[in-house]
Formats: C-alpha cells, structure tokens, sequence
C-alpha cells in the first residue's frame, strides 16, 4: 500500500518560511547569533523574533542569552527535539515529492 498524499502531515511550527530556514540554517551550522539568523533569512528584529519564540515555544531551539561587553548576544542552536522535528520533516517532504 502506498503512502497517501497529505499536506497536513507537514509540521506547521517548521513549514513558514522563516522558521524553515531557520530550521534549516541551525541544522548545518549548530549554533548562531540572532544577528546571523536575521541576516540570513533577511528577517526584521520583530519578524525573527516572533519565529524564534514559536520555535523554542514547540521546543525545537534552544535560546541563550548573555552580553558581550554592553552589547546584548542571542545564540540560537537545534535542541535534540529540534533536530529530531527536523528529520521528521524531511522524511514527510520527501513522501511528497515521491508523490505520496
């Protein structure tokens, strides 16, 4: 029996395109800076913000907050309920694009 076509099996918390490439981005790179995150996904403060917290919200990203200096720093990395999200959405998109 093949598998069925279902757009719904998509984790909605990845599939935006912000938090996709988010998801994306943190996969190869481990860990990064708010700073590198918005420019990458050439996101606003607010934009990236909003994705950020739906993320680390859903448990998928891990936020650590510290200063450098006076100037405040965010690193963002996959949490292992991240990364295991992750591979779950590649495998549902690869179902997809093999035609369900």
């Amino acid at each position: 029996m093949e598998p069925q076509f279902n757009t719904n099996a998509l984790d909605k918390v990845i599939h935006g395109r912000v938090r996709l490439g988010m998801m994306a981005y943190l996969a190869s790179v481990k860990i990064a800076s708010f700073g590198e995150l918005k420019e990458i996904l050439d996101a606003s403060d607010g934009n990236l913000s909003t994705h950020l917290r739906k993320l680390e919200d859903a448990g998928y990203v891990q936020v650590s907050k510290s200063f450098q200096g006076r100037k405040p720093l965010t690193m963002v990395g996959l949490s292992q309920a991240g990364r295991s999200a992750w591979i779950t959405y590649l495998d549902q998109m690869q179902v997809l694009l093999n035609g369900g």
